[in-house]
């Protein structure tokens, strides 16, 4: 334990007043200095990367603080604290910050009034043994928590000793910034913490699946507020995924519901993640935008500015249109419903395969779709189509997607030597498809070049020819690379990896 450890404390309500009122034997507290109470923001990602590192990182209006994990403080001036740690004005803080991704923004998840004083501990001749700083946290919802960090004085070491136990008896612990980020804050103990889903090799393919389809409707439900208010563009990432995975579940366990009932639910969870397609392909291309100014001369920086402006336009449009949908009253009443059909089961009619148990349905289905992704991925090669690649790309998703799911009914060790590979080629396929995306999306927004403003038609259009000719390169440098995915489905490494954990023996059928 670090010497700021040693002397740094959380105090809770009445144990505050309490040390700061009672003498301490012979020691008496008094108040050396009171700084003004001033309100603070508290700041954090999305996915509380910040609070999961032990990090608590608040606005003060003129300045930003950041409290570390051993107690100790960062302060920096708050000229203008940008959305992104990027944005931040140079100091500690922002170097402090530097392992936050820089697509991640900083987000108000909580409120309240910070408090300062400096209690010296003085004897009956008025000399100070012993210093106590405290740094009293009232949040809006009304909790009141205190970090006190105590400095002995030379020759008073007998003064810090009897402090340290007042502190303690007064209710106060070892700091500690898993303690202290009990205090409630709204939104943010909700988001971030997906619900971990477990079940049993025994359970049935019907109740695992019920189970997980709801967690993700939850997960789905908790991103709306994120994405109607904008925070950042990861909440539609995790509400398109969450949707993405249900449909998965539903196409790839199709016979554990009845045919019918699957392909109702399969409509109507499409019909959703629909209506978020052209935000996000507009938010992609916002979060590629430097990239896209460093694949460019700065010659042409200029027009990538107008082309810019005017997607934040069109992006905004998608926005509030999403947001208008995520806001009306049939959007909230349609997923009440879709989630309490998963919440009531018996609103499912079970299909043929839901009284198997979840790990032979999954061990066979995994093993099939590891055998259809190998038989495409052999016959991928350089002459193969964009369409091949994209249904192998699809087909590794679904693979993943399946073990996933099975996370809990295989030895962790093994699932991972089976997806980290397969990771790897997926985030490969994934680039080859992000680039023929974007040079999709680039050739139909040139197609509307009758929609823009007429003195920078000539600016954006050279903007767009541009990347598309330098992106198209690009895109035939990561088709080579995918040629190689071939060695990975048929390398014996793979290939006893997979039999010895999905293949579906007959004495497990």
């Amino acid at each position: 334990m670090s010497l700021l450890n040693e002397n740094c404390y959380i105090l809770r309500g009445p144990g505050i007043e309490a040390f700061g009122q009672e003498p301490v034997g012979k020691l008496a507290p008094i108040l050396s200095t009171r700084a003004k109470v001033t309100s603070y923001i508290r700041l954090d990602s999305f996915d509380q990367s910040l609070r999961r590192s032990g990090r608590l990182l608040m606005d003060l209006g003129t300045s930003l603080e950041l409290m570390l994990p051993d107690g100790g403080m960062l302060c920096q001036p708050s000229q203008s604290p940008g959305k992104f740690v990027a944005e931040l004005g140079d100091g500690p803080i922002k170097q402090a910050l530097a392992d936050i991704s820089p697509l991640r923004s900083l987000l108000p998840c909580g409120s309240g009034n910070l408090d300062r004083t400096v209690l010296a501990f003085v004897d009956d001749e008025q000399k100070t043994c012993c210093r106590a700083s405290l740094q009293i946290l009232r949040c809006v919802k009304g909790t009141v928590v205190a970090v006190v960090r105590l400095q002995g004085l030379r020759g008073y070491g007998k003064a810090l000793t009897d402090v340290r136990r007042k502190v303690e008896a007064c209710g106060g612990i070892d700091f500690g910034m898993e303690e202290l980020q009990g205090v409630p804050f709204p939104w943010q103990t909700e988001y971030g913490d997906k619900p971990a889903v477990v079940f049993t090799q025994g359970q049935s393919a019907y109740d695992a699946a019920t189970q997980v389809i709801a967690s993700h409707i939850t997960v789905a439900r908790l991103a709306e507020t994120g994405i109607v208010a904008d925070f950042d563009t990861e909440f539609l990432h995790d509400y398109r995924v969450a949707l993405r995975k249900i449909r998965s579940i539903l196409s790839l366990l199709k016979c554990v519901y009845s045919s019918a009932i699957t392909e109702d639910l399969k409509a109507r969870f499409s019909a959703i993640m629909s209506l978020t397609g052209s935000l996000r392909d507009l938010d992609v291309h916002q979060l590629e935008r430097q990239k896209f100014y460093d694949m460019l001369p700065d010659s042409l920086h200029a027009d990538l500015d107008v082309m810019f402006a005017l997607r934040a336009t069109e992006r905004s449009a998608a926005l509030a249109k999403l947001s208008d949908h995520l806001s009306s009253q049939t959007y909230a009443q349609n997923m009440t419903d879709l989630a309490q059909v998963f919440a009531t089961p018996d609103m499912l009619k079970p299909g043929p395969a839901a009284d198997r148990t979840v790990h032979h349905l999954v061990r066979s289905l995994i093993w099939k779709r590891f055998q259809k992704a190998r038989k495409l991925a052999v016959n991928i090669g350089l002459g193969a189509a964009d369409t091949q690649v994209h249904e192998l790309r699809i087909h590794c998703k679904k693979l993943r997607y399946l073990i996933e799911f099975s996370v809990c009914l295989f030895p962790r060790h093994a699932l991972k030597a089976a997806i980290k590979p397969l990771k790897m080629w997926q985030d490969h396929l994934g680039l080859f498809n992000d680039l023929s995306v974007q040079i999709v999306n680039l050739q139909t927004f040139l197609r509307s070049a009758d929609t823009w403003p007429d003195g920078s038609k000539l600016q954006i259009a050279q903007s767009v020819g541009a990347l598309t000719a330098v992106m198209h390169p690009r895109k035939l440098e990561e088709r080579k690379k995918i040629d190689g995915i071939s060695v990975y489905f048929t390398s014996r490494v793979t290939q006893a990896t997979f039999r010895d954990l999905f293949h579906p023996r007959k004495e497990m059928i």
